[in-house]
């Protein structure tokens, strides 16, 4: 086992889609999952920081924000993405605090609301392509754009959304925070939905700027500023696939960073889901790390005590 791991939790396996999306459900999901995490750490004492995405949750943010939009006045991505790291972050702290102490374990967990430097030159400033909040009308669509600014683009049957950049991560700004809590056997929980995006000023400050960041590669980002060994990702699946969602479908259950790097050449990951997954994994396995696994919240258990899973490792 290793000494030190990230456990990247999807947005999904917090808020699946086939839930309405009340905290009560988001509770009994995380629950599910905490407590695996729980008793791994029985067994295993390992270093442990929590990441996690926010993807379905932001996005009900946006939505109240627009509903409430003549009433209170809407805040920005940046702030929204705070509000949901400081949502799910409490909720995860407060589950695996209790599920540690079902299993005599007293460590405490404590979330850290995490900023991310991204270079303002980054070429997706130029591209925004990530899909994010509600669907509009047209008229209201184009409204915002105008006023606004923003890009938005049509999905055939659904209406207008807008898409905002997705920068790569440069920098944790709170890694020596999470490095304390760490040294002092405390649970961080951080980079939720891959930090707040901010840009760093020539004065050393930061300022928020209205982007995305992807989970997973900030997640190793923040792994291999940390010096730590490994990164289980926790997603939808139990396996990330070949040939995903056709009939010749099959599991991938270990693959070297040179096979993923030649699948990721044949489009064999689907983009904004497993795509920068698999790269995030490739690039934490070349830069410092030891094994990646990306497996479900139910094969959590089993694909670190079993080898089951999908485990990337360097070639």
């Amino acid at each position: 086992m290793w000494n030190a791991v990230v456990l990247s939790v999807g947005g999904n396996a917090i808020l699946p889609s086939s839930e309405s999306g009340t905290f009560d459900q988001q509770l009994e999901v995380t629950r599910s999952t905490m407590r695996q995490v729980a008793e791994l750490l029985a067994r295993f004492p390992v270093k442990l920081v929590v990441t996690h995405g926010n993807g379905p949750i932001v996005g009900n943010i946006l939505v109240r924000n627009e509903a409430a939009r003549d009433t209170i006045p809407p805040m920005p991505l940046d702030v929204c993405g705070a509000d949901s790291q400081g949502g799910i972050g409490y909720m995860i702290q407060q589950v695996l605090a209790g599920e540690l102490r079902n299993n005599g374990i007293h460590r405490p967990v404590a979330a850290v609301v995490t900023q991310v430097v991204v270079d303002a030159k980054d070429p997706a400033f130029e591209n925004p392509t990530k899909p994010i909040g509600p669907f509009y009308p047209e008229e209201r669509a184009k409204a915002l754009a105008r006023e606004k600014g923003w890009t938005v683009v049509e999905e055939k049957g659904r209406g207008y959304r807008r898409t905002v950049p997705s920068p790569r991560p440069l920098e944790i700004v709170e890694k020596d925070v999470v490095e304390t809590l760490m040294k002092s056997d405390i649970i961080p929980v951080a980079v939720g939905g891959g930090g707040i995006p901010v840009f760093r000023e020539a004065d050393g400050r930061v300022r928020g700027v209205e982007a995305v960041i992807d989970k997973d590669r900030a997640s190793a980002l923040l792994a291999c500023e940390l010096g730590l060994d490994a990164m289980v990702a926790i997603t939808a699946v139990d396996y990330i696939y070949l040939d995903f969602n056709t009939p010749r479908a099959r599991p991938i259950r270990k693959m070297t960073t040179r096979q993923a790097k030649e699948y990721l050449k044949q489009g064999q990951f689907p983009p904004g889901s497993m795509e920068p997954k698999v790269e995030a994994a490739v690039q934490f396995l070349e830069d410092c790390g030891k094994e990646v696994v990306v497996t479900s919240p139910a094969m959590l258990t089993r694909a670190l005590v079993e080898g089951e899973g999908t485990h990337i490792v360097p070639d």
